[in-house]
């Protein structure tokens, strides 16, 4: 790791981070970086959202006032540090097996003014899930901010990413009906600079208001199990001299292309009814 990432606080172990992901559907490794680091992923995330918004499809709504932008991995200087990271390691192996791909690095970011999501999971329940009771990915959250009560934190309900309701908008939103158990259920998170987290997208959640001044941008690393199919939702590629700089054992879990030159990424992760405003 570059000496900005380095902290000495202790990891837990992946274990526990199973325990709670098959659990609550969420866990929490704090301080596993330091607040400079965070604040240097907060520069990248601040230039990749301004060229984003600046061009025709590079940033897609998730509701009013709140954007979700994919970029590639040279983007953000701390990659290696953050995928490489011991407990991203060990928590990705033991949850997904040693054969985990990284799939996804994109950010969200609620602006002031944004408003509550509906309650909803990322994509539909696999079937593997479905029959054998098994995760196939892991969303890991990093904060670019300390998070206030005001700027919306992230609300999650622990140990919904089992439910199967075939009424289930899209099948991924519980009907309105429903809401009152997610909200007796819901906690909502406080992470502070160099806190990481990882969930399952399956967990059903939402982002709040912002009812402050300023944004809240959050990084997002998903990965999969091998074949569990989320790397067609997504387009990230790397140069070759890129490439080449990576330790092997990142390379070895990155399946992504490698070109002579980047292009920049379209969104297309979109999540059916996110764009249609307060819940």
């Amino acid at each position: 790791m570059t000496e900005a990432a380095t902290t000495t606080a202790p990891f837990p172990p992946a274990e526990d981070a199973v325990r709670d992901l098959y659990g609550a559907g969420i866990t929490a490794c704090r301080g596993a970086f330091s607040p400079r680091w965070a604040d240097r992923m907060r520069e990248d995330i601040d230039a990749a959202f301004a060229e984003a918004r600046g061009r025709e499809g590079g940033a897609v709504g998730r509701g009013p006032h709140r954007y979700y932008v994919e970029i590639h991995p040279e983007q953000l200087r701390g990659f290696v540090d953050l995928v490489d990271h011991p407990w991203v390691r060990a928590v990705s192996e033991a949850v997904l097996g040693p054969g985990y791909r990284i799939v996804e690095l994109g950010f969200d970011v609620p602006l002031a003014g944004a408003v509550n999501q509906p309650w909803h999971r990322d994509f539909p329940m696999p079937e593997e899930t479905r029959r054998d009771r098994r995760l196939t990915s892991l969303a890991f959250n990093l904060t670019a901010v300390d998070t206030r009560a005001d700027m919306g934190p992230f609300e999650i309900a622990p140990g919904t990413q089992w439910d199967d309701d075939a009424r289930f908008g899209h099948a991924m939103f519980p009907r309105r009906e429903d809401y009152p158990r997610y909200e007796a259920l819901a906690e909502r998170k406080y992470p502070q600079r160099g806190d990481l987290s990882a969930r399952s997208a399956l967990t059903i959640h939402r982002g709040t208001a912002n009812q402050s001044a300023d944004p809240r941008p959050v990084l997002v690393l998903g990965v999969d199990a091998p074949g569990a199919g989320n790397d067609g939702h997504h387009d990230m590629a790397v140069t070759r001299g890129f490439w080449e700089s990576l330790p092997e054992r990142v390379r070895g879990h990155l399946g992504c292309p490698v070109v002579d030159e980047l292009v920049p990424l379209v969104q297309k992760h979109t999540i059916e009814g996110l764009v249609m405003g307060d819940a």
